[in-house]
C-alpha cells in the first residue's frame, strides 16, 4: 500500500460518505456538506500526482482500489467539478436532501470506477453505478419508475457482459490488474462480450434507446446528474478495454454521431432531444477510442471532458426553462430569451459548444477527433488505413448537430411569444450553476492550451502524436464556420416539415412490448405446464390409492393411468430437455 495521506481515503469514499451525511442532516445542511465534499474533491484530483495509488486485495485477488494517471485524472477531474455545480443547481430546483444523496452515490461509485486499477475493482463500482443511477431515477416516482425497471434491465445485462468479458480475461492472463495485459481485453469472445457491455452504456446503435427512454423522466436535476456519468465511464472502460484501438468502433462511434444528431432533429421533448445528443457526442469518444492513435485518444478524452461541460449546462437550461413554464414540449414555448436572458445566454454558449462552433470549446476537442480521422494510422492488426469515411460521417453529426439545436433554440427562446403563464427569470442559484459551466465552455475554448495541458498526450509534440494539431488555422475555422452555414441553411429548408412532425418511436418501441409479452408468454407456459404435471401427478395417487381400496378397478383404470404416466413423462422428459439435462 503507498503510504500517502492522498490514499488514506479515496475520492469514492468520501463522497459516499458526504452521501449519508446529506440524507441524514437536512436540505440546506445537506446540500451544503455535498457542495464542499465534491468542491475539496475536484480540488484533490487536480494536485493529486500522477502514479498515487492504494493497493491491496480483493475478494483474495491483487487488486489497485485507486490510481491516477493522466487518463483517471481528467475524467475524474470533470466528475469531480460537474458534480458541485449540479448540487449547486439542485439546491435551486427544490431538490430534497434525499435525492442529491442518491446522487452523490451515483458520482461516487462513477469516480470509483473511473479511479480503479484493475477489472475486478472496476466492475464493482460499475455495478453499484448502475444500481445507485436506477436508485435515482425511480425517486422522482411515476413514469420514472417503469423508465427505471427498463434501464436496471438494460445495465443489468450490459453488466453481466462486461463481467462474463472480464473473467475470460482473467482465465487467460492469469490477473484482474490493468498492467498485466496493456493491450487491453485479450482474446476475441472477452472483446465482443466487452464491446457490446461497454455498448450499453455509451448508447451503442440498437442498445441506445435507454438513454431517451430514460433521462426525460425523473426530476431535472437528477437528469444533470444522469447526463454525465454512466455514459462517460463507458468512454473509459472503452479505452481500458481497446488501449490500441479497434476499426469496428471506431466506426460505430461515426454511425453513432450520425444516428443520434439525426433523431434529436425528430424530438420536440426537450430532454430526450439532449439525450440523443448524449449518444451522438459520445459517437466523437467511441470514434476517438477506436481510431487508436495518441490523438485520437487524446481528443477522445478531451471531449469528455467538454462534453460534461456543456452537455450539463444544456441540461440545467432545458430543466430551468421546465422549472418556469411546467412545459417541456419545444411547440408550446417561444419567446422565452426576453423573460430568461441567463438562460438563454448559457443555452447559446452551450448549444455553440456542442455544434462545435469556433471560439467553444466543443470545437477544440471535437476537432481533434476529427482531425485525427484525416490521417493514415496503422497500429496493430485490425486498425488499418485511412479513415476517410469515418471523417465524412464526423463531419455529417456536426450538421446534423447545428439543425438541432437550432431548432431547440428557435422554438425555446426565439419563436413568438410564450403563452402560458407569466415567466420570471430562472432563481439566482440556478443562474449562478449556469454561468460557472458557461464560462468554462469559453474560457476552454479560447485558451485551448489549457485544455491541451489537461490532455492525456502532448497534442502539440510531434513526436507524441506524429501530426501536431493547431486548433485555429484557417481550415480548421472554415470547416467549423461551414458546418453552421450548412445547419442554418438546413433548417431554413426543413422548418416546416420538422414542424409536422410528431414522438418518432425508436427500437424500443418494438422490443419493450417483445420482451413484456414474450415474458408473460413464458411465465404462463411455466405456470401452465406445472399445473398440467400437478394435475397428473395428483390424478395418478388418487387413482392408485383407489385401487388400492378397490383391487376391481385395476382393469378400469389401468389405460388410464398409462396414459397419465405416458403424459407425465413427456412433460417431464421436455422440461429436462429444456434444461439440458436430457
Amino acid at each position: 500500500m503507498a503510504a500517502s495521506p492522498l490514499t488514506a481515503l479515496p475520492p469514492a469514499v468520501l463522497v459516499l460518505a458526504a452521501a449519508l451525511v446529506t440524507a441524514l442532516a437536512g436540505r440546506r445542511l445537506g446540500h451544503l456538506v455535498a457542495g464542499l465534499t465534491t468542491g475539496l474533491v475536484t480540488v484533490w484530483v487536480w494536485v493529486a500526482p500522477a502514479g498515487t495509488h492504494l493497493t491491496g486485495t480483493l475478494f483474495g485477488f491483487d487488486a489497485v482500489f485507486f490510481q491516477i494517471d493522466p487518463f483517471s485524472r481528467i475524467v475524474g477531474l470533470v466528475f469531480a467539478f460537474i458534480a458541485t455545480a449540479a448540487i449547486i443547481y439542485s439546491w435551486a430546483t427544490d431538490a430534497s436532501e434525499r435525492q442529491t444523496a442518491y446522487a452523490l452515490t451515483y458520482v461516487g461509485s462513477s469516480l470509483g470506477a473511473v479511479f480503479a486499477g484493475d477489472w475486478l475493482t472496476m466492475v464493482v463500482w460499475w455495478e453499484l453505478m448502475a444500481v445507485t443511477s436506477t436508485i435515482l431515477v425511480w425517486d422522482y416516482g411515476g413514469k420514472a419508475v417503469r423508465a427505471g425497471f427498463r434501464y436496471a434491465v438494460l445495465h443489468g445485462i450490459g453488466g453481466s457482459l462486461v463481467l462474463g468479458a472480464i473473467a475470460w480475461h482473467y482465465a487467460a492472463v492469469g490477473s484482474f490488474l490493468f498492467s498485466a495485459a496493456p493491450g487491453g481485453m485479450v482474446g476475441t469472445i472477452p472483446q465482443v462480450l466487452a464491446a457490446v457491455g461497454i455498448g450499453v452504456n455509451v448508447g451503442f446503435i440498437g442498445l441506445h434507446a435507454w438513454l431517451p427512454d430514460t433521462y426525460p423522466r425523473p426530476h431535472i436535476a437528477a437528469s444533470v446528474f444522469l447526463c454525465v456519468y454512466t455514459t462517460k465511464t463507458g468512454v473509459y472502460a472503452m479505452y481500458r478495454a481497446f488501449p490500441d484501438g479497434h476499426l469496428m468502433i471506431a466506426y460505430m462511434g461515426g454511425a453513432m454521431a450520425v444516428f443520434g444528431a439525426g433523431a434529436a432533429l425528430l424530438q420536440n421533448d426537450m430532454r430526450r432531444l439532449l439525450s440523443y445528443h448524449i449518444q451522438s457526442q459520445v459517437g466523437y469518444m467511441v470514434a476517438g477510442i477506436g481510431i487508436g492513435s495518441a490523438l485520437a485518444q487524446a481528443g477522445a478524452f478531451g471531449h469528455v471532458f467538454n462534453h460534461i461541460l456543456y452537455k450539463s449546462l444544456l441540461f440545467m437550461t432545458a430543466g430551468a426553462v421546465l422549472y418556469q413554464t411546467g412545459e417541456e414540449n419545444l411547440k408550446y414555448l417561444g419567446g422565452l430569451a426576453r423573460k430568461m436572458p441567463v438562460t438563454a445566454a448559457a443555452f447559446t454558449i452551450a448549444a455553440l459548444s456542442i455544434a462545435g462552433f469556433p471560439g467553444f470549446n466543443g470545437f477544440v476537442s471535437k476537432g481533434i477527433v476529427i482531425s485525427a480521422s484525416h490521417y493514415t494510422f496503422v497500429k496493430g492488426p485490425l486498425v488499418v488505413g485511412e479513415f476517410y469515411t469515418l471523417e465524412l460521417l464526423l463531419l455529417l453529426g456536426g450538421v446534423g448537430t447545428f439543425l438541432s439545436f437550432i431548432k431547440f433554440g428557435y422554438y425555446a427562446f426565439l419563436h413568438g411569444p410564450y403563452e402560458g403563464d407569466p415567466v420570471t427569470s430562472a432563481p439566482r442559484p440556478q443562474q449562478a450553476a449556469m454561468v460557472l459551466v458557461a464560462a468554462l465552455c469559453v474560457f476552454y475554448g479560447v485558451f485551448d492550451g489549457a485544455l491541451f495541458g489537461l490532455l492525456p498526450f502532448d497534442v502539440t509534440d510531434e513526436a507524441v502524436v506524429h501530426h501536431v494539431y493547431h486548433t485555429y488555422t484557417v481550415p480548421h475555422v472554415v470547416e467549423g464556420l461551414a458546418l453552421a452555414a450548412a445547419g442554418v441553411v438546413g433548417f431554413a429548408v426543413l422548418k416546416k416539415p420538422l414542424s409536422k412532425i410528431g414522438r418518432v418511436p425508436d427500437v424500443d418501441a418494438g422490443y419493450n412490448p417483445l420482451v413484456f409479452y414474450g415474458t408473460r408468454a413464458l411465465v404462463h407456459g411455466v405456470t401452465e405446464t406445472y399445473a398440467a404435471v400437478d394435475r397428473a401427478a395428483v390424478g395418478l395417487a388418487d387413482r392408485a390409492a383407489a385401487v388400492r381400496a378397490d383391487p376391481s378397478l385395476l382393469s378400469r383404470f389401468r389405460a388410464d393411468i398409462g396414459g397419465s404416466i405416458f403424459i407425465l413423462m413427456l412433460v417431464l422428459g421436455g422440461v429436462l430437455a429444456w434444461l439440458g439435462i436430457v
